[in-house]
C-alpha cells in the first residue's frame, strides 16, 4: 500500500514539475524572440506550454501553467516590465482575459482528449486482460479436455478389458455347460440306462413264471413303464449331448435330432445340408446344433407352424445356418426386445453369445407369414485325418 501511494505521489510531482518547466521554457523562448517580436503578442510561446501540459500532464498542471504563464508574461513582458503594474490597463487586462479564456478551451480539449485516450487505453488494457484470461481459460479447458480424454481412454480400456474378461468367462461357462451335458448324457446312458436294461430283462424273465392274473397285469405294466423310462432317458441323453455329434459329426446328429423332433412334435422339418459340408471344429458343431435345437424348440412352442426348414451351407469361408417356419411370426414389440441384448430371452441370449464367440452374427426376420433366423460364423474345418478318426471333441 505504501509503495502504491509513493508511486502516485511521484507521478503527481512529475506532472506538476513538467508544467513549471514548460512555463520556464516558454518564457525563455519568448525572451529570445523579443528582438524580433518586440512587446507585441507576449503570449505566443505560452500557448505551446498550455497545449503541452493540457495534452500530457492533466487539468491541474494545465491550470498551473496558465496562471504562472499570466504572471510571467505580466512581470517580464507587459509594460512597465519587471513589475505587476499596468501601463495600458484596458488592453493588457483584455489580453490576459483572452489568454485565460482560450487556455481554458485548450485545457478542456486536452482533458477531453486525455480522458478519451485513457479510456481507450483502459479498454485496450481490459481487452488484453480479457484475451489473456480467455487464453488462460482456453488453456485450462484444453487441459481439462485432455484429462477427460485420458480418463475416457482409461475407462474405455478398462471396460474393454472387463468385456473381454466377461466374454472369456461366458465362453468358459458355455464350454463347461457343454462338457457337463456330455458327462450327464454319458452317465444316463452308461449307468442308468444299463440298470434299466437289466431291470427290463429281469421283468421279462418273470413273465415266463406263473402268477396270479393281477400279478401278471402288474408285471406287464411294469415292463411298459421300464420301457417308457428307458425311452425318456435316451431322449434326455440325446438332447443333453447327442452321441453322434462326437462320433460321426454334425450332419448325422442333426438328421437324427430332426427326425426325432418331427416324430414328437408332429412338425414336418426339412433338413438341407450342402454335400461338401464336412466336419467342423467341435465348438462350431456344438454351436450349430444348439442353434438348430433352440430354434426348433421355439417353433414348436410359439409359432404354430406345421412345418420348418433347416439349411446349412458354406459362403465365402463362413458357415450359414438358416431356420425358417411358416407360423404367425414374432410380434413387433417382441422383435424390438430381441434386438436389445439386455431384453432378449435366455435362449436367444445364449445363441448370440455362442455366435459372437465364434466371430459370427445372428439375424432375425419375422412377419405375419413366418420367421427366419440366420446365423453366420467363421469356418474352422478339421483335417481329413482327424475327420476320419471322428475327432470333434474339445
Amino acid at each position: 500500500m505504501e509503495i502504491q501511494t509513493f508511486s502516485v505521489l511521484r507521478k503527481t510531482f512529475f506532472r506538476y514539475g513538467l508544467a513549471v518547466l514548460a512555463v520556464i521554457v516558454a518564457l525563455l523562448l519568448r525572451n529570445l524572440l523579443a528582438p524580433l517580436m518586440g512587446n507585441s503578442n507576449p503570449y505566443h510561446t505560452m500557448w505551446l506550454a498550455v497545449v503541452f501540459t493540457a495534452w500530457y500532464c492533466g487539468i491541474g498542471p494545465s491550470v498551473i501553467t496558465t496562471l504562472l504563464g499570466v504572471l510571467g508574461v505580466w512581470y517580464w513582458f507587459l509594460q512597465p516590465t519587471h513589475s505587476f503594474a499596468f501601463q495600458h490597463p484596458k488592453v493588457q487586462i483584455t489580453g490576459m482575459i483572452g489568454f485565460v479564456v482560450f487556455s481554458v478551451f485548450i485545457i478542456a480539449l486536452g482533458e477531453s482528449n486525455r480522458r478519451a485516450k485513457q479510456q481507450s487505453e483502459k479498454e485496450l488494457s481490459e481487452r488484453r486482460r480479457t484475451e489473456q484470461e480467455l487464453r488462460e481459460r482456453e488453456h485450462e479447458l484444453r487441459a481439462i479436455q485432455s484429462d477427460l480424454e485420458n480418463r475416457v481412454r482409461e475407462r474405455t480400456a478398462e471396460l474393454d478389458e472387463a468385456n473381454k474378461s466377461l466374454q472369456q468367462l461366458s465362453a468358459r461357462l458355455l464350454q463347461l455347460q457343454d462338457e457337463e451335458r456330455r458327462r450327464l448324457a454319458r452317465e444316463l446312458h452308461d449307468s442308468v440306462g444299463q440298470l434299466l436294461a437289466a431291470l427290463s430283462m429281469n421283468l421279462s424273465l418273470q413273465q415266463n413264471n406263473p402268477f396270479s392274473p393281477v400279478a401278471q397285469a402288474t408285471q406287464a405294466e411294469n415292463v411298459e413303464l421300464v420301457d417308457q423310462i428307458s425311452r425318456e432317458i435316451r431322449t434326455m441323453s440325446h438332447l443333453l449331448h447327442p452321441p453322434l455329434l462326437d462320433e460321426v459329426g454334425l450332419a448325422s446328429a442333426l438328421q437324427l435330432y430332426v427326425e426325432g423332433f418331427s416324430d414328437r412334435s408332429k412338425i414336418a422339418v426339412k433338413l438341407e445340408i450342402a454335400g461338401d459340408f464336412g466336419r467342423l471344429h467341435s465348438d462350431l458343431e456344438i454351436a450349430i446344433f444348439r442353434i438348430v435345437q433352440e430354434c426348433l424348440t421355439n417353433v414348436h412352442r410359439h409359432s404354430g407352424s406345421p412345418s420348418a426348414e433347416v439349411r446349412l451351407a458354406h459362403e465365402d469361408g463362413r458357415v450359414r445356418v438358416e431356420i425358417r417356419d411358416a407360423g404367425k411370426g414374432i410380434p413387433r414389440e417382441r422383435q424390438k426386445a430381441l434386438a436389445s441384448s439386455g431384453a432378449m430371452g435366455v435362449g436367444f441370449r445364449g445363441m448370440r453369445e455362442r455366435i459372437a464367440q465364434l466371430g459370427g452374427s445372428l439375424e432375425i426376420q419375422s412377419n405375419g407369414s413366418g420367421t427366419a433366423v440366420v446365423a453366420t460364423m467363421e469356418v474352422q474345418k478339421l483335417s481329413p485325418e482327424l475327420a476320419c478318426e471322428g475327432v470333434g471333441k474339445s
